[in-house]
């Protein structure tokens, strides 16, 4: 197998599972702050997707985020994330209530965006350094480590969240 197809099937997989895990999220469940500094599921959920949107359609394309146009105003986020001033994540976090069915819809956009962008990829691209939030490294390695490693956290974070409440975390 290339490499290419190696992350994109890494990267399916990981929306899939993701996106199986937030299957069975209700509205209550995505909104429920949990004691102390963790972040509310749906905000966990935002926060992976809108990450990935970031990363790929405007750091590694050099395009404009879906959610900053094409999707603007319709990612499901009660407060648009903050993507400038990381200092207001925090607080974002606890005031965002997400919609879920929109968020899935913008999910499903930012994960055929994702695929394109990767499809379009050689292996020598994969050797290109980039340097994302001060952080240099191959183009090959920062996929992995903030685009799908990212997703897996998230989707850990999102399945205790679903635990504490009683709810089954992973789909599988």
């Amino acid at each position: 197998m290339d490499s290419i197809t190696l992350l994109r099937q890494q990267i399916s997989t990981a929306h899939e599972w993701l996106e199986g895990t937030m299957a069975d999220v209700t509205a209550e469940q995505a909104d429920w702050a949990p004691p102390g500094k963790a972040n509310p599921l749906g905000a966990s959920y935002a926060h992976a997707v809108v990450s990935e949107d970031l990363i790929i359609n405007g750091m590694l394309r050099g395009g404009t985020p879906l959610f900053l146009g094409e999707w603007a105003g319709k990612t499901g986020q009660s407060v648009p994330h903050p993507h400038e001033d990381w200092s207001q994540y925090a607080a974002w976090a606890r005031d965002v209530r997400v919609d879920l069915p929109m968020a899935r819809a913008y999910a499903q956009a930012v994960y055929a965006a994702s695929d394109a962008y990767l499809a379009g990829l050689t292996a020598a691209d994969l050797d290109r350094d980039v340097d994302l939030f001060g952080m240099s490294q191959n183009l090959g390695a920062a996929l992995g480590n903030f685009v799908i490693g990212h997703c897996h956290d998230m989707m850990g974070e999102i399945s205790c969240l679903k635990g504490l409440q009683g709810a089954r975390g992973y789909p599988f």
